[in-house]
């Protein structure tokens, strides 16, 4: 008699778990790739659609206003009512928005459905993140938001290629249309996956939270008279535009006063504000945000340098970035894996990694031939890729680990939100150094230098931030050194630093 042993397999919910997370990161590529994808088809509006110079500023800039804004709302409705049921609308809402941004008659239409669009992006977003802290335990959840971090990277990077593939192979006159369009058996798949694999958590309205329209008011307030002098800095001509600064914050002095009243009174705020008495999610936040004001800059700086002074073509200009795309998902997908075991540390060597590479575009930039630049940069664009993904997916793990699951959607729009503020800050600073170069008359090498080394001052202040927190860390460990407990609190420390 022959005994045959069966093969021990994972439990089906187990891979039902990894295939929900391929739902929501398919989800969160798509709506990120919508932030880089249209820049390279602004001609292509233009000439197919008519579209102004600021009808293509408002497809652009609407886009990443309405994404911002809807981010913390988003996820405190998520925590309330059910993350399945806010993704599956946010993501059903944002496929019938490409399709009618592909369909659309005018350049008004166009604006007005993409603003729609940035909406629902921004209502898939949180849930991505609360689901995975619902779904996910320790190295599992450490795992999960390298994969996350490999989608925010890519995705950002992969845009401009992707557009211009689907420029070159359409053609101007409807190319722009197929920008959207691409988005349209994504989204559909993904919603019937959804609707299958996502887990059904229940919210908290059975504790009969209420939501807080007053906080949503005066913190979407803030935040649009934050963003919108940010990204229409090179529309609005003048200085008048930067008065909404100091009402946007005064307005969000207004909302963290408003909801520590709801705090007292026993009320569910719209943020918990105790998420800031949080060491990991305070000192995560701000280095996101000092973070994506650098990164994200790159891309602008090199498309418009690339195509309008080295004569690339949209899809070349793709091409170019493409390593840093690549290396980023390789980066990320690596600092999924060490972050629990070197905590902080990994992020500071990611920055310094982001920094080096974008001083090596800059030495590439002096001393290399415009016609040379897509061969030469390959080397320090993957050195910065490696570093932008080991930065972005343990920052965001180690930001999270310690929020409670219940606040997790909340807390993953307010970290979300400071990136969308970051890259709009990124971009105006970085823009108007490197169009007043050319204003003066500048080389526009020149100007993409000064550009470039803005983006490192925005680099090197969240690894200033980073270095800060971890001697803090490694003082604070060492009294301890000697005691017997030492070495497995020095074990936990870097799980959580």
């Amino acid at each position: 008699m022959t005994t045959t042993w069966a093969k021990p397999q994972r439990p089906a919910t187990e891979d039902r778990r990894w295939r929900a997370l391929g739902v929501c990161l398919t989800a969160g590529f798509i709506s990120l790739l919508d932030t880089s994808i249209v820049n390279v088809a602004l001609p292509s509006m233009e000439h197919g659609l008519g579209a102004t110079e600021a009808a293509q500023s408002w497809v652009v800039s609407g886009y990443a206003l309405a994404f911002g804004l809807a981010l913390v709302p988003a996820g405190r409705l998520g925590d309330m009512r059910g993350r399945r049921q806010s993704f599956l609308f946010g993501l059903a809402v944002f496929t019938l928005a490409s399709a009618a941004c592909g369909l659309a008659a005018s350049p008004d239409w166009l604006v007005l459905f993409r603003l729609i669009q940035g909406a629902a992006a921004g209502m898939v977003a949180p849930q991505t993140s609360g689901l995975i802290q619902q779904m996910f335990q320790g190295d599992e959840r450490a795992k999960a938001f390298g994969l996350l971090g490999s989608v925010i990277g890519v995705s950002t990077a992969v845009g401009p290629l992707a557009g211009g593939l689907i420029i070159d192979a359409v053609g101007t006159d409807d190319g722009w249309r197929w920008v959207f369009f691409v988005n349209l058996p994504i989204g559909v798949v993904a919603f019937a996956a959804g609707l299958r694999l996502l887990p059904r958590f229940p919210g908290t309205a059975g504790r009969r939270e209420r939501f807080d329209p007053i906080g949503v008011l005066l913190l979407g307030c803030g935040v649009l008279a934050l963003m919108l002098p940010l990204v229409q800095e090179q529309q609005w001509t003048g200085r008048e535009k930067w008065a909404l600064l100091p009402v946007g914050a005064l307005l969000l002095g207004l909302f963290w006063v408003w909801e520590r009243r709801q705090g007292r009174l026993g009320r569910a705020p719209l943020v918990d504000l105790n998420l800031f008495s949080l060491r990991s999610f305070t000192l995560g936040a701000l280095i996101s945000l000092s973070y994506f004001a650098g990164f994200t800059t790159v891309f602008f700086v090199m498309a418009l340098f690339l195509q309008n002074a080295a004569g690339y073509s949209a899809l070349a200009a793709g091409v170019t970035v493409l390593p840093f795309a690549v290396a980023s998902a390789v980066g990320a997908a690596l600092g999924g894996r060490l972050v629990m075991r070197h905590g902080r540390k990994l992020v500071v060597i990611g920055l310094s990694g982001v920094a080096l590479g974008l001083l090596g575009i800059v030495a590439v930039v002096r001393l290399v031939p415009m016609e040379s630049l897509g061969w030469a940069t390959v080397v320090p664009m993957i050195v910065g890729g490696l570093g932008s993904g080991i930065t972005v997916s343990p920052n965001t793990t180690l930001t999270l680990t310690r929020v409670p699951v219940k606040r997790a959607g909340a807390a993953g729009g307010v970290l979300q939100t400071g990136q969308r503020v970051g890259s709009a800050a990124g971009i105006a600073v970085v823009g108007s150094v490197y169009f007043a170069h050319l204003a003066n008359r500048g080389p526009a090498t020149e100007a993409l230098q000064l550009g470039l080394l803005t983006s490192v001052g925005f680099i090197l202040v969240a690894l200033c931030l980073a270095v800060a927190d971890l001697r803090e860390r490694t003082k604070a460990a060492a009294p301890e050194a000697g005691s017997p407990e030492a070495g497995s609190e020095r074990e936990t420390g870097s799980r959580v630093s």
